[in-house]
């Protein structure tokens, strides 16, 4: 049945704007979609937590013409969030360009919007339209492009990188000391998120919402470590981490003064070793496309570009 939420544009074609609920989440599932960009290119399946999965009928909308599902839209968060952290599902049937558009106007959510696409979706032209589509869409509800990242996902066949040697990890109990490394770190960025926060509100949001994210990973505080070179100078940071979906590469930085060294790839490598060392079988990771020189650390330590990933706010 409709929910409460319901919303109509009056319109001689019911095109109506909803929430799903428990009992009709199924409905999700009736919107045809090749797969060709998103969540279900990656093998993400929809769930809602009661079927065991990650995602709220109520933080999941769709638009309907009739009893048929034109748009849909997910919006997902971890177990302990309050409210939906990222933009996840996204999907139209052809021709719905503008219903899609509305039905994230109408949605009450604000997130970040996350499109999963291949390594070279602008060559594949059926791929390239389905991204083309959605990304005029989410901009005609009022979103903007942030930026196109390199999504990484290592694993123990792509070989483990040897370390390099020329510096010392220590673990840092102290919050204020990493956010003091994290405001070093940011006052020079080639991060699109960190430039973003800081235009917003100076260095400390930066460092505070990277320091908020580390804690929001379920992985150990004590993981985290300053990177110092042998006379004891600092150079950075790096955090091996969990996220809800597994091992990945949480952050590396490192200070203005002691760029150019490469030591960017020093803490890449000690990171990865840090994670294998505790089990990991894969590890993910990203970085921005405009950030060449950790592409290039990436690309040397072996690590293989999965997907791009394509970010609205």
């Amino acid at each position: 049945m409709p929910s409460a939420a319901d919303l109509t544009t009056g319109s001689a074609h019911e095109l109506t704007f909803r929430a799903l609920t428990e009992e009709d989440a199924d409905l999700f599932h009736t919107l045809d979609d090749p797969g060709l960009v998103g969540r279900a290119l990656i093998g993400a399946p929809y769930r809602t937590v009661a079927q065991g999965g990650q995602y709220r009928p109520d933080w999941t909308w769709v638009a309907l013409r009739g009893d048929r599902v034109v748009a849909r839209a997910a919006w997902w968060a971890g177990p302990g969030d309050e409210k939906p952290i990222a933009l996840d599902w996204f999907d139209l049937a052809d021709g719905e360009e503008e219903a899609a558009a509305e039905l994230l106007r109408r949605a009450p959510f604000r997130a970040e919007y996350d499109l999963p696409l291949p390594p070279d979706w602008r060559e594949r032209p059926e791929t390239k339209a389905a991204a083309d589509v959605r990304m005029r869409a989410v901009e005609a509800a009022g979103m903007r492009l942030l930026v196109e990242r390199f999504r990484y996902r290592w694993t123990p066949a792509d070989g483990l990188p040897e370390r390099p040697g020329r510096l010392e990890f220590r673990p840092e109990p102290d919050d204020e000391a990493i956010l003091d490394v994290l405001r070093r770190v940011h006052s020079v960025t080639l991060d699109a998120h960190a430039i973003k926060a800081v235009e917003e509100g100076g260095l400390d949001q930066a460092a505070q919402e990277e320091l908020d994210f580390f804690h929001w990973c379920p992985s150990p505080r004590e993981w985290w470590q300053l990177a110092y070179t042998k006379d004891g100078d600092l150079v950075g940071i790096h955090v091996p981490a969990h996220n809800p979906s597994g091992p990945c590469i949480g952050f590396i930085g490192v200070v203005p003064e002691q760029r150019g060294h490469g030591y960017a790839y020093d803490l890449l490598v000690e990171c990865t070793h840090f994670l294998v060392e505790r089990g990991a079988e894969f590890i993910a990771a990203a970085t921005d496309d405009g950030n060449f020189p950790m592409a290039g650390n990436f690309a040397r330590a072996g690590y293989p570009v999965e997907q791009k990933r394509i970010n609205y706010v």
